[in-house]
């Protein structure tokens, strides 16, 4: 009898990425000492303990155990549109706010509610690899935007304006990147808008990693020009800047029209998002700003580690820098990165994404996701990549 078959867009993908890479590190002897893990991009550091108890409280209130509203409780859609008034200095109110489950969720229900089987949509190239298999999976056609290592891997307005000359309905740029770490200017930022609006297109903009800016900068003055709502959409994740990954919380930044689009997405997809970590980080917004900043400050910290570590190793070159990742080039040329990603696991104990998941044109690179580690681990790169070997 003939088995019944799978979808063939997910059939086709490959396996979720990251837990290869925890199966690598499984197999480290631990010879080389502590095993420092660079792969996922989550915080290095325990959430605030007032945050612990608001979380505690909220998931022992019999209210939240209902359903909440689809766009997301009122008080986190307020306290977020507040936030985001204060970092872009515009008017944003809540409802310009959608919650979602993570950024990951935000990505595929704006995608949902904007692109249609056969459509088109803009990722650079290196991409961030869920965004990418999100468009597969949905029948979504990716057309790639290239970047240059000599830039940083800094989009450029031609080849997004190449990207939207072949008719794509949104440009989806993260900034800071993942994996490259890359900021993308202000100015940038600003022509792509006008570009993506100019043909009639929306930019996606996923800030996940935006407040670990130096200096607390202002990404962009996208929210100040009239008429934003009609083409613009921003992303953003709670799990970094809260230390909370687990608990699932995402934002959506948009027009109301749009807002509303997306609440036909969610309804369908998962109703509401966790009510009690929404709860807890409605009152975490405004009390804990203090201590992200210095959270910031920290990342910025390992960052500057990491750059005095990869100056000690000159056959690894660090092509670009910040937030949470570096993309670091191997001394390897022309081998498959996943290759050496699992061999430096394995006999260095060092862990990190290799640079392929992020696209075709990326063996020559591994990601290394600094935030994960402070700074004395950091440190001791210099000994373990500085003696490592493919034998």
């Amino acid at each position: 009898m003939p088995a019944a078959p799978f979808n063939p867009l997910v059939a086709d993908l490959s396996a979720p990425p990251v837990p290869s890479v925890f199966a690598w590190a499984r197999a480290y002897d631990g010879a080389r000492g502590r095993m420092i893990d660079l792969s996922q991009a989550v915080p290095g550091y325990p959430p605030h303990p007032d945050l612990f108890a608001w979380l505690a409280e909220a998931a022992s209130s019999r209210a939240n155990a209902g359903y909440g509203p689809i766009e997301g409780e009122p008080p986190l859609r307020e306290a977020y549109a507040a936030e985001v008034a204060s970092v872009y200095g515009a008017p944003v109110s809540a409802e310009n706010i959608h919650i979602t489950a993570g950024c990951n969720q935000a990505f595929m229900a704006v995608m949902s509610a904007i692109a249609a089987s056969g459509d088109a949509v803009a990722l650079t190239d290196p991409f961030y690899f869920n965004q990418e298999t999100t468009l597969a999976m949905m029948g979504i056609r990716r057309e790639l935007i290239p970047l240059d290592p000599e830039t940083g891997f800094v989009p450029t307005i031609e080849g997004i304006e190449a990207a939207l000359a072949k008719g794509v309905k949104a440009v989806a740029l993260v900034s800071p990147n993942n994996p490259t770490g890359a900021i993308y200017p202000a100015a940038l930022l600003h022509q792509a808008f006008e570009a993506c609006r100019k043909s009639g297109a929306f930019l996606i903009l996923d800030e996940t990693y935006r407040d670990f800016l130096p200096g607390g900068d202002r990404p962009h003055d996208l929210l100040s020009i009239q008429g934003w709502d009609e083409n613009l959409i921003l992303l953003y994740s709670f799990s970094k800047s809260f230390c909370i990954p687990g608990h699932r919380l995402g934002a959506i930044t948009a027009g109301p029209r749009a807002v509303s689009e997306i609440a036909k997405v969610m309804d369908n997809l998962q109703i509401c998002a966790p009510r009690a970590p929404q709860a807890a980080v409605a009152k975490a917004i405004p009390a804990l700003k203090a201590w992200r900043d210095d959270n910031r400050i920290e990342i910025l910290k390992r960052a500057d580690t990491l750059k005095g570590v990869m100056a000690k190793l000159p056959a690894w070159k660090m092509d670009s820098l910040g937030a949470y990742f570096a993309f670091i080039r191997h001394p390897f040329a022309g081998q498959d990165s996943t290759y050496v990603a699992e061999r430096l696991a394995k006999q260095a104990g060092v862990l990190c994404i290799p640079g392929a998941y992020f696209g075709d044109d990326c063996q020559d690179y591994l990601r290394f996701a600094f935030a994960n580690a402070d700074s004395a681990t950091i440190e001791g790169l210099v000994d373990r990549l500085s003696t490592f070997t493919l034998d």
